[in-house]
């Protein structure tokens, strides 16, 4: 999910650095504290603890709805954050759906359809750093969608587990997750070609 702690308008200056000081406010908190939960959750998975997951899994998309809410609502948006939290929903929806992959609880190739997308996005953006190119980087409502059913799906896979049940009656949703995957990512990297293109030709 693109960020929802981006700056005032929509287009966010690719050069941008953190430099020395991490401005740690409520909303940046949340964000690093989703990071922190990412390495709990690989190992509550790997040694077969699945309601704590759960429960920790549920956590962290919490705090994903939470910060960019009080972000704005606080008026506490902050470049570090712009960047950080799709960062963070990315490592989030990566590391997790591979530890589920691993551990046979999805199948593979809904695996590789999500992390390829998300490694092509964040490619996307750190060519646009490295060339100095102002980006669109605003969420659209096809992303929003698509994280939402991923997150969604995964929260669903762990709760069926923990009932001793088949994660395969998700299928409808694993297929629509899987659609949406694939449009919004198409969909992104026909923005940012655009916008690239847009930019050599000004």
């Amino acid at each position: 999910m693109i960020s929802k702690q981006g700056p005032g308008t929509d287009v966010m200056d690719a050069r941008f650095s953190i430099g020395g000081v991490v401005p740690l406010n409520i909303p940046n908190s949340l964000t690093i504290l989703r990071i922190l939960l990412i390495p709990l959750i690989v190992g509550l998975l790997i040694y077969e603890h699945v309601e704590y997951a759960l429960v920790t899994l549920i956590i962290a998309a919490l705090t994903d709805a939470l910060d960019g809410t009080i972000a704005r609502m606080a008026n506490q948006k902050t470049r570090f954050g712009a960047y950080l939290d799709p960062l963070a929903d990315k490592l989030l929806l990566m590391t997790t759906f591979v530890t589920f992959s691993l551990l046979d609880m999805v199948p593979v190739w809904s695996v590789i359809l999500v992390v390829s997308r998300d490694a092509i996005l964040l490619t996307g953006t750190l060519l646009a750093h490295l060339t100095g190119t102002a980006i669109d980087a605003s969420p659209t409502v096809l992303g929003k969608a698509t994280t939402l059913f991923q997150v969604s799906y995964m929260i669903l896979v762990l709760a069926l587990i923990s009932q001793d049940l088949n994660p395969v009656l998700l299928f409808p949703l694993l297929l629509s997750m899987s659609l949406l995957t694939v449009l919004s990512g198409m969909h992104y990297i026909f923005r940012g070609v655009s916008q690239l293109n847009s930019a050599e030709d000004s």
